[in-house]
């Protein structure tokens, strides 16, 4: 059994000058709003949820990106809306975003 029920891991890396990466994308803006909302519902704890960051994920093109572990799945989001929907949807009620789910 995971340490966590599910764990979020936000790639915030932030590449050279003039590569892709998912910090382009305002990853470490989202990552700390997704953490806090985590917290605030009281769930951020071991045996619950947690929201960490992560270096590349090696998902670059199609960032910015978000896995759920231990589930394994991989998710791309645009704005605070689509974590809200990433943090109820999937990491509190164990049911995927089609619509964010990463191909492959």
């Amino acid at each position: 059994m995971s340490y966590y029920k599910r764990h979020l891991f936000f790639c915030t890396n932030q590449a050279e000058e003039g590569k892709l990466c998912c910090n382009q994308h305002g990853a470490k803006k989202l990552h700390r709003y997704a953490k806090e909302k985590v917290k605030a519902l009281g769930v951020h704890q071991p045996g619950a949820y947690r929201v960490n960051k992560a270096s590349c994920l090696g998902r670059c093109d199609q960032g910015p990106v978000v896995v759920v572990y231990p589930d394994d799945v991989w998710y791309s989001y645009v704005d605070q809306e689509d974590v809200d929907e990433i943090i109820e949807e999937h990491l509190l009620n164990g049911r995927e975003v089609a619509r964010l789910k990463l191909k492959g």
